[in-house]
């Protein structure tokens, strides 16, 4: 071996190496989801201020959005300028990913209960691995189907207790909860395509000014008086928490995650979402966990461990 070659080994990632920057992009995404579920915590906070969910939604867009514009125009000035397919496809993603899926998600609770919607959100994981491996030839690791099977026992025991698949309209509701969950997968799948070229920074903001302007055109098609904007001040404190803690924050570093360890992992971390919501819930809102539950959680956790345990 030569001089030269010996200086250039070092700059080979060693295994450590890598399982450390997984660890790390698991952990990223993992507070992430904890950071995001927590919007709905921060909802039911709001809603006992007689606000609905048009409300708490479009202000919480107008609250985070000058946080991502800022973000948008800092990423800009140092990263080359967008082509314009670059650019539609940021269009697209910011329409499906941060406002359809919400929004068919908002209009399938109409029709079916909170748990079953859960259930069916989580689906978007398996969706994503599953799109990963046929469409991009991506190999999926027996290690992350065991993980993505615990989690999933894991959620239907946390859920179990409020299921309930009774009613007319059950399959419409399901219908419209499952087109969230695969719009949101479909955002996950091109972005972590298209962040390379981007940025992860610069797409989400890029995504949510896009989504925000969805949200803006609702409400005025929906005929909300802009007066109703101003609402009582804890309202607005929680809207600000909302956008600031539950938005930026962890959507950016979900980009950040799906950037380092690609989507089907990041969305797979991101089950861990529904399990914090219990103890905050818990914390904040006084609401009961059984011991169900606590075996549930335990179980999510348990592929979470598994996802991110180093391989021997």
């Amino acid at each position: 071996m030569t001089a030269s070659q010996k200086s250039v080994s070092p700059s080979v990632p060693q295994p450590a190496d890598v399982a450390a920057a997984q660890r790390y992009g698991l952990a990223v995404a993992a507070v992430g989801a904890v950071l995001f579920s927590a919007k709905a915590i921060v909802a039911k906070l709001m809603y006992r201020y007689d606000v609905d969910a048009v409300m708490v939604i479009t202000l919480r867009m107008l609250f985070a959005v000058p946080l991502f514009m800022a973000i948008g125009w800092w990423q800009a000035r140092k990263l080359p300028a967008l082509s314009w397919a670059d650019r539609g496809r940021v269009v697209f993603l910011g329409f499906i990913g941060y406002y359809l899926s919400s929004f068919l998600d908002f209009i399938g609770l109409q029709y079916i209960t909170a748990g079953l919607e859960r259930l069916i959100l989580f689906l978007t994981p398996s969706f994503v691995l599953l799109t990963t491996a046929l469409v991009f030839r991506r190999p999926i690791h027996a290690r992350q189907w065991i993980s993505l099977l615990l989690a999933y026992a894991g959620i239907v025991l946390v859920f179990a207790h409020d299921l309930d698949v009774s009613g007319a309209q059950v399959w419409l509701g399901g219908g419209l909860v499952l087109g969230s969950a695969l719009s949101y997968g479909v955002y996950l799948i091109l972005s972590g395509e298209l962040v390379r070229r981007v940025g992860s920074l610069r797409l989400v903001a890029y995504a949510m000014c896009v989504s925000t302007a969805c949200c803006a055109i609702q409400y005025v098609v929906l005929g909300r008086p802009f007066a109703e904007l101003v609402q009582p001040a804890p309202v607005m404190w929680l809207s600000v928490i909302n956008a600031v803690f539950c938005t930026v924050l962890p959507v950016s570093m979900t980009m950040v995650a799906v950037a380092r360890i690609g989507a089907p992992m990041a969305s797979q971390a991101g089950m861990i979402g529904p399990v914090s919501t219990l103890a905050l819930a818990f914390w904040l809102l006084g609401e009961p966990v059984t011991g169900v539950q606590l075996a549930g959680s335990a179980l999510v956790l348990g592929g979470m461990y598994l996802l991110s345990a180093r391989k021997t």
